[in-house]
């Protein structure tokens, strides 16, 4: 078995046989991180998060200054409820990567989730100082601060979350002209309360959210995706 078989099983959801295949890997070949970054997001698909943490251990042991690496493993600890730690780990790879975005960003959508709102805005606020055209921090951000009550703080940034992505809301069925619309959120990731209960999968992080604090193209194709096309991976 191939590492190459391995990530097509992922890719394909079929969690049970690519699991087969990294335990082998991993049998023949100890200390190989990618080995156990791909075991661990399959066992974490599966519902074993404990033994997930097992394998982030392993490849932060083996590239402490991998900022990727400890910001993954700050997930599997904020899914165990660790959220404690997780902010550790949060703060130290926004430490070791300070010029980039997705640090702050990822570490603001943690604070959101576990109610450190205000603590979020300034995370997505530093995120934006770095990534001016960063439509989801923006629209996130307006999210946070409209939880907050600040009503007209939220309005703008929704309203540039709007003009970054080219999104025009469509006038509502008999609105009379000449009536502004009420400001309503883009429509770019919003954390609901179900979601903050069910969404932050290890999988829903990995495939959906680092792509859209990272990559511009992906951050267009969610907002397609929300409009009724889907993501592709």
């Amino acid at each position: 078995m191939t590492f190459e078989q391995g990530i097509i099983h992922y890719k394909e959801g079929k969690f049970e046989q690519a699991l087969e295949v990294f335990n082998q890997l991993i049998e023949l070949k100890q200390g190989e991180a990618q080995y156990h970054l791909y075991r661990g997001r399959v066992l974490s698909r599966l519902g074993k998060t404990s033994e997930a943490l097992a394998d982030f251990d392993i490849i932060v042991a083996l590239e402490p200054y991998n900022t990727d690496f400890i910001s993954d493993r700050a997930v599997v600890l904020h899914l165990l409820k660790r959220n404690e730690e997780a902010l550790g780990e949060f703060d130290r790879a926004a430490n070791l990567d300070p010029a980039n975005p997705y640090r702050y960003s990822s570490r603001a959508f943690f604070k959101d989730r576990i109610g450190d709102l205000k603590g979020s805005i300034e995370d997505y606020e530093k995120a934006i100082e770095l990534d001016p055209e960063d439509a989801v921090a923006y629209n996130n951000k307006g999210l946070v601060e409209e939880k907050l009550g600040y009503q007209a703080r939220s309005k703008k940034s929704f309203e540039k979350a709007d003009d970054l992505v080219g999104y025009k809301p469509q006038k509502e069925e008999g609105q009379k002209e000449g009536k502004a619309p009420e400001p309503t959120p883009s429509p770019l990731p919003q954390i609901t309360e179900k979601q903050k209960s069910t969404s932050l999968t290890l999988g829903y992080y990995f495939n959906t959210l680092k792509s859209l604090f990272t990559d511009s193209k992906t951050r267009a194709e969610f907002f397609q995706f929300l409009k009724g096309k889907k993501v592709k991976e």
